[in-house]
């Protein structure tokens, strides 16, 4: 990780923990469907794979025509508790910070769609941290294709050994590896059932402020 001049950052489960309100729009729908709604555990353990797998593990049993209605229905819920519940982890902010004193452009890199990043990142008070966010409905392709982190590379100057991009899971991992840039995974987050601890990265920090400290150090 020498020379980095650039950080792509996932949004979900690595900046911000986002599963309280993704579960409030979950239980919401199964209420509006008719069915009993979930604990806060049970449906964050269905998180990180994005909404439609989130919406297809709540209701399994449901045919292909049901389950879009499900996940529009969904949709409608979570566009109303969007950011309501989501903070920041601890040492996000710090992280932030101190990349900044460093230099370091920033950047969100998610498969969130952007109708749901963008409102996230204004009612948690984070824009202004980033450059810009890349979300999953931006480009054609979304992690753990390379596209959106060459994109990251192309916008901020840098090239993909110069950008180091920090996730929560084996998908954020697999899309840096297809990239060419280091990666950082963090010890909290939603691994969608595939621990970081197994998963080919660069380190593994318990927080942003930690990931920060060592490129900096670096640097």
């Amino acid at each position: 990780m020498k020379n980095i001049r650039s950080i792509t950052i996932d949004l979900d489960g690595t900046l911000l923990d986002t599963a309280p309100d993704l579960a409030a729009a979950a239980n919401a729908m199964l209420v509006e469907l008719g069915h009993a709604p979930y604990p806060l555990a049970t449906i964050t353990e269905y998180v990180g794979r994005g909404i439609p797998s989130l919406v297809s593990r709540c209701l399994p049993a449901l045919e292909d025509a049901a389950q879009a209605n499900a996940l529009a229905i969904f949709r409608k819920h979570y566009a109303i508790e969007n950011g309501k519940r989501s903070r920041p982890y601890a040492g996000a902010l710090e992280g932030l910070a101190a990349f900044r004193q460093a230099g370091l452009a920033l950047a969100v890199v998610t498969n969130k769609t952007a109708v749901f990043t963008d409102p996230l990142l204004q009612i948690t008070g984070l824009a202004h941290w980033f450059a810009f966010a890349i979300s999953g409905d931006t480009l054609a392709q979304k992690k753990p294709h390379p596209q959106q982190l060459l994109h990251a590379c192309e916008r901020f100057g840098t090239s993909p050994p110069e950008n180091l991009h920090i996730g929560d899971s084996a998908t954020d991992a697999a899309a840096a590896r297809a990239a060419g840039c280091p990666v950082l995974l963090v010890s909290y987050g939603y691994d969608a059932g595939v621990p970081v601890q197994g998963v080919d990265c660069d380190g593994i920090v318990t927080s942003l402020l930690e990931a920060a400290r060592r490129v900096t150090s670096i640097n």
